[in-house]
């Protein structure tokens, strides 16, 4: 059984004692009160999965925060120990613990190689809800928070009204002259760096364009509920109509409820759990009533979130059952495509001189929560004209992790630098990838490495659909 936050405090910090009768010896001092953000997190963090933690560290050469300080604070182990040491009440939870939990990346590559199972994930966003729940931001910091969490990417609406406004930047000269002027030099250079890659804006989704349902061409293998994003049907939209194509041409029946909203990955992973609760609520109400055999993820962040919908709700009665039905259904759409569809030839593109090489880097999230791995590879070997060449250490993430380089420029450029380091070896003339932040990184890595002309990040959705041939398909693997 978990201990209570009382009884571990009390426990960790009082020396055993003979139990004296009630009103003899001197009177006992008042017990010291509690740090409250120690007292949260002493009740939030799971402390069955913190014993869990064997200490072997397996972990380690896991994870791209150790691997760049070497310190073991920085590496999953430690900050299991950080968080058991605040919940056994040996230790406040001062800046440093809180900058220890603010620098991981959340890419969760330490737990497929853990041999305990440990979730550190779900003990990451127990630390960080607390850590959130008991930290006074800046108002500027509060004012930006309260907009994207509560009133941008909740809103699907308002979304379109960012894309919209992003595309009249784009478009109008406004782009031109704050470079030219020098105004994006007074931003921050992370953000002034992302302003350089974002792609085209948007104010028109993939429903606007497709509407909510897309028939499938042939037999139908299965109805599927198409997840479209916030960030995504603003940013990749183009990404997301491509998907629904060559869902449908592979045999599927396209769902897009109309009342799906953000998946609640970002709000999750900065300690926002009960913003997410409540938009996972919504998008399971929205797909189940769909009656969707399989709920279709682009975006490998977005997707290991969606499919842990029943761990989000688990404590939550009304929503539990509910959310496994969702949960289970939750899919890659290169996994789908690979493992259930009739898949369309891929032909070999525009390259006249030679087979074009071709390189991938996972999402940690695809990767590691969704064990999506072999999938987008397979996928990528059947396209004609290619030669595929495995990018050294895919499965170390590449910095993007959400928000997180904006949040931490530093660490997440460092990790950058050595990704691109690998990059560069493979001489790729496409670098493909399964998530939006992590296609932005890429191409950020690009712009800094210069090689712009020899080298472009592309989804993989949309490397394959270029390359569909639109007469002939492949039954399944």
């Amino acid at each position: 059984m978990k201990p209570t936050a009382e009884t571990r405090h009390t426990s960790a910090s009082t020396p055993s004692a003979p139990i004296r009768p009630e009103h003899s010896g001197p009177p006992q001092k008042p017990v010291k009160t509690v740090n409250p953000l120690a007292e949260a997190l002493q009740l939030k963090l799971d402390y069955e999965e913190l014993t869990n933690c064997m200490r072997c560290g397996f972990c380690q050469p896991a994870c791209p925060t150790f691997n760049e300080t070497g310190l073991e604070a920085a590496s999953p182990r430690g900050r299991i120990a950080l968080m058991k040491a605040v919940a056994d009440g040996l230790m406040e939870p001062d800046q440093a613990f809180k900058d220890q939990m603010n620098l991981c990346l959340g890419c969760r590559a330490c737990e497929p190689v853990c041999p305990s199972d440990v979730k550190y994930g779900h003990l990451l966003e127990q630390a960080r809800e607390a850590i959130e729940q008991h930290t006074h931001h800046p108002p500027h910091i509060r004012f930006v928070r309260s907009v994207m969490f509560k009133h941008m990417f909740p809103k699907q609406s308002r979304m379109k009204l960012l894309g919209k406004g992003l595309r009249l930047y784009q478009k109008s000269g406004l782009q031109w002259l704050a470079r030219k002027s020098g105004v994006m030099k007074l931003f921050p250079e992370s953000m002034s760096q992302m302003e350089k890659i974002l792609p085209e804006a948007s104010a028109k989704g993939v429903i606007e364009t497709l509407g909510t349902v897309f028939p499938a061409e042939g037999e139908k293998i299965a109805r599927v509920g198409m997840f479209r994003g916030c960030i995504m049907d603003v940013l990749f939209t183009e990404t997301n109509i491509n998907s629904v194509k060559l869902l449908a041409k592979a045999g599927f029946e396209v769902i897009l409820p109309e009342a799906q909203n953000c998946c609640g990955a970002l709000h999750a992973h900065s300690g926002e759990m009960e913003a997410a609760k409540e938009l996972a609520r919504r998008n399971i109400a929205a797909f189940r009533d769909a009656g969707v055999d399989y709920i279709v993820s682009n975006a490998g962040g977005c997707g290991a979130l969606l499919m842990e919908y029943n761990h989000l709700l688990h404590d939550d009665p009304e929503w539990a059952e509910a959310a496994h039905w969702f949960a289970e259904r939750v899919v890659d759409i290169s996994d789908l495509l690979f493992r259930r569809g009739r898949l369309p030839r891929f032909h070999g593109g525009h390259a006249d001189d030679g087979p074009v090489t071709v390189t991938y880097q996972d999402s940690c999230h695809l990767r590691n929560v969704m064990k999506g791995g072999i999938a987008p590879r397979q996928l990528i070997k059947r396209a004609g004209n290619v030669n595929f060449v495995e990018l050294k250490n895919a499965d170390k993430c590449c910095g993007s992790a959400g928000i997180y380089n904006l949040v931490q420029p530093d660490m997440a450029n460092d990790i950058l630098e050595h990704k691109m380091e690998h990059v560069k070896k493979t001489e790729a003339r496409y670098l493909l990838t399964s998530n939006p932040g992590c296609l932005l990184q890429m191409k950020l890595g690009i712009e800094k490495e210069k090689l712009g002309s020899s080298m472009k990040a592309v989804h993989i959705v949309d490397f394959l659909y270029e390359r569909m041939n639109e007469d002939t398909t492949d039954s399944g693997s």
